[in-house]
């Protein structure tokens, strides 16, 4: 049953967020994932967020594939160079 890795990001420093992003390149494919959505918000049609807030959603085939991701060595170190450079909510979302 596919599983989803769904994020909002609020981007505080472009630059070290770069070092984030350059970090996890490949990540997601390595661990059988595919980006479905990378983007900036450019309305809000109901609720409460910011325009320009980043969404990233990123499709897994399972569970065990998608905490594989967030478990990962790799994404662990990288969550380092995030910090201080965005607020982030990321979600484990079932199909």
């Amino acid at each position: 049953m596919p599983a989803f890795i769904v994020a909002t990001v609020r981007i505080t420093a472009p630059e070290a967020f770069g070092h984030y992003v350059r970090a996890i390149d490949g990540l997601a494919e390595r661990h059988d994932g595919r980006y479905i959505i990378r983007g900036s918000v450019t309305a809000m049609l109901e609720g409460e967020g910011m325009t320009g807030e980043r969404v990233v959603a990123i499709e897994f085939p399972d569970v065990a594939a998608a905490r594989g991701f967030d478990e990962s060595a790799v994404y662990q170190e990288a969550k380092l160079e995030r910090l201080g450079a965005a607020m982030l909510q990321m979600r484990l979302v079932e199909d």
